[in-house]
């Protein structure tokens, strides 16, 4: 059996972090421990994650990726879980996770986006799907920071995340499948929030075009607004 920490990055995502942590406290599979990064937040983002029972680190640093760092270099267990904190893991989703972590460094599965119409939402997954398959095709798999799971010891050796502003979690991933087989977990599946889909799919497919070709300049806004009421 393998035991899970979760690590969430978090900057002002009080609105947000409840339903991700309501998720993680219904899973079948109960993680060893759920993290929450903070990373600057001046909301009330530290005190919503207390509340839930989570652990609260602190990066002065600013960047997710630094923040994912932390966390990694603070997990208890030997496998580490990560999402975000705007993204509604499945209640099967550990349980998945680790029927597949038997000969393997590095797991991942599909997302879609939440608080869309069913029909966008399943639309969205389906995208994503062909997305992570013309990209193990291409050898180069798609390991995303909001559904990605990996050894510890595989991650630090890999030299854990880049200081990138983006795309930091894929170029993780592909760290580590140079150390062992890394697997796509159907099962596993994440929802995740479609507010950056606000400035447009088009902007967005542009923005996420330009991370896979390693220009990960202005990905992320430094707010966000709240989830639809």
């Amino acid at each position: 059996m393998s035991d899970f920490s979760v690590i969430i990055p978090a900057r002002n995502e009080a609105a947000y972090l409840p339903l991700t942590l309501r998720a993680l406290e219904a899973q079948r599979k109960p993680p060893a421990e759920v993290i929450v990064v903070d990373n600057g937040s001046t909301d009330d983002t530290v005190g919503v994650a207390r509340a839930w029972g989570a652990r609260v680190l602190h990066c002065a640093r600013p960047g997710v990726a630094c923040a994912r760092q932390w966390g990694l270099e603070a997990a208890r267990s030997d496998w580490v879980a990560t999402t975000d904190a705007d993204s509604l893991p499945s209640p099967q989703w550990l349980q998945k996770l680790e029927a597949a972590t038997p000969g393997r460094v590095a797991l991942y599965g599909p997302m879609g986006f939440c608080g869309v119409a069913p029909y966008w939402s399943w639309l969205s997954q389906q995208a994503y799907s062909g997305f992570l398959h013309a990209c193990r095709v291409a050898g180069k798999p798609n390991l995303a920071g909001a559904n990605m799971a990996y050894s510890r010891q595989a991650a630090l050796l890999a030299g854990g995340y880049p200081e990138v502003e983006a795309y930091e979690d894929v170029m993780l991933g592909q760290a580590i499948a140079r150390l062992g087989a890394v697997a796509y977990v159907p099962g596993a599946l994440v929802q995740t929030s479609a507010r950056r889909l606000e400035r447009g799919a088009l902007p967005f497919a542009w923005q996420h075009l330009r991370n896979i070709t390693g220009h990960t300049r202005g990905y992320f806004e430094t707010e966000h607004p709240g989830p639809p009421r």
